[in-house]
């Protein structure tokens, strides 16, 4: 009994005195890089160990090989990365980690959210992750300006929102991206859109249709979009604007420009509206906007208007009327002068397709409606011609569906035709429920 109580000794001592020692360390690896640049983390690491080693065998510490290692990579996460979120971004299954003050931290894997425990030691160890995410990409987040949209350095988009706006202390919300970027073959595979309608999808991006992606919060409107630009033919030129740049294109002629938030006194912002307006007199065959939520949209339905075609954008809605009803309303506030008509004959005439995604029960992300963009009397609307139906859910509450045409053809087959992509009309015949592998 004794000899066990030995042996676990050091480990309780440790764990009495860790919060000191991490400290204590990470202070004295500043304190010697303070004068220059922080070093990689092979070259801090290894005066971690030495740091580490002077204090063991000086008995002042007792830690076993492994408490040793383990403390090293803490301090090199917090001091170097990300801090406690490290295992989690090192995580291929985690799609979000969302961050509710310094003592909640939830992750969702294969679109379900669990708690995790992982934890900040206090509000200022979170805030100073926070400061290195947002400080890494020259922006701020502070009283004066609460919350702020950044990225991580592998694209990953993140949200913060600070006291007093969250009560629960700062709010880090990271929207993580795979590191292989999907590709058409993956979203087969994944049950996301059936082959006729990703055959329809590419086809309207070689014919130049302009394409507005719709759907709710996390249903994979980026994702989607990625893949419809790489059937973009390589010889076009791409200007893509977004708020904070995440579209990976894969084209070699791309010119991405993002969004600028104001300095500290308040001047120097850079809104979408003001790069969309640029990027028009840039030659661009195609222009593609991350997200349209202001009076940017009047500027993208012109530039699709004025020669343009092939252009495209996603924004956020409930069903794919609801987002011909917001694009309109959008537009609205950019031209006050314009009568309601007036905008819906340029998005009429500028808009051709509406493809819309939903997470469905489960949480997969499915393509769940293409529509084509009409005229009902005075009113825009959409017809659909292609649809995912669910027919029930399975033994863990997933959804259980096919994709299927409408029986709907579009009007832009000739077009198709003329640009190579002729379809048969085959393609949009209705289906029975299985037809599809009941994906």
């Amino acid at each position: 009994m004794t000899s066990a109580t030995n042996m676990m000794e050091p480990t309780s001592r440790a764990k009495d005195r860790e919060p000191g020692i991490v400290e204590e360390l990470r202070a004295a690896l500043i304190d010697r890089y303070l004068e220059g640049e922080m070093p990689d983390r092979a070259s801090a690491r290894s005066r971690l160990v030495g740091l580490l080693a002077d204090h063991v065998r000086s008995g002042r510490w007792r830690l076993s090989p492994t408490e040793q290692d383990r403390l090293i990579e803490q301090i090199l996460d917090d001091v170097l990365g990300l801090g406690p979120l490290e295992p989690l971004l090192a995580d291929p299954e985690v799609t979000e980690i969302m961050v509710n003050g310094p003592y909640e931290v939830y992750v969702e894997r294969h679109g379900r959210i669990a708690e995790t425990q992982v934890r900040f030691a206090d509000v200022g160890h979170l805030t100073r992750v926070i400061d290195r995410i947002v400080g890494a990409v020259g922006r701020r987040v502070d009283e004066s300006s609460p919350f702020v949209d950044a990225r991580l350095l592998d694209g990953s988009r993140v949200n913060v929102i600070i006291p007093p706006l969250a009560l629960k202390g700062p709010t880090l919300t990271i929207r993580r991206f795979p590191k292989r970027r999907l590709q058409a073959d993956d979203l087969l595979q994944l049950a996301a859109v059936s082959a006729p309608m990703l055959e329809f999808m590419s086809a309207a991006v070689q014919a130049r249709l302009n394409i507005l992606v719709t759907g709710g919060t996390s249903t994979g409107k980026t994702t989607l979009l990625n893949v419809l630009s790489s059937f973009i033919p390589h010889t076009e030129r791409i200007i893509t604007v977004e708020d904070a740049a995440e579209l990976q294109l894969q084209q070699r002629h791309v010119v991405p420009l993002e969004s600028r938030p104001p300095s500290l006194e308040g001047k120097g912002i850079v809104g979408i509206r003001d790069l969309v307006r640029n990027a028009l007199r840039m030659r661009p065959d195609r222009l593609v906007v991350g997200e349209v939520r202001g009076p940017e949209a009047m500027d993208m339905i012109q530039a699709m208007n004025t020669g343009h075609d092939g252009s495209m954008s996603t924004l956020h809605a409930n069903t794919p009327a609801d987002g011909l009803d917001r694009l309109e309303t959008l537009a609205m506030f950019a031209s006050r002068e314009l009568p309601p008509d007036a905008i819906r004959r340029q998005i009429m005439s500028a808009l051709n397709l509406v493809v819309h995604l939903e997470r469905v029960p489960g949480g997969a992300r499915k393509v769940t409606s293409i529509c084509e963009v009409v005229r009902l009397k005075k009113e825009l609307g959409v017809e659909e011609i292609f649809k995912f139906v669910q027919t029930g859910l399975d033994d863990r509450g997933a959804a259980i569906g096919h994709f299927t045409a409408t029986g709907r053809r579009p009007s832009y087959l000739s077009r198709f035709a003329a640009y190579g992509r002729a379809l048969p009309p085959s393609m949009f015949v209705e289906t029975p429920a299985g037809t599809l592998g009941g994906q």
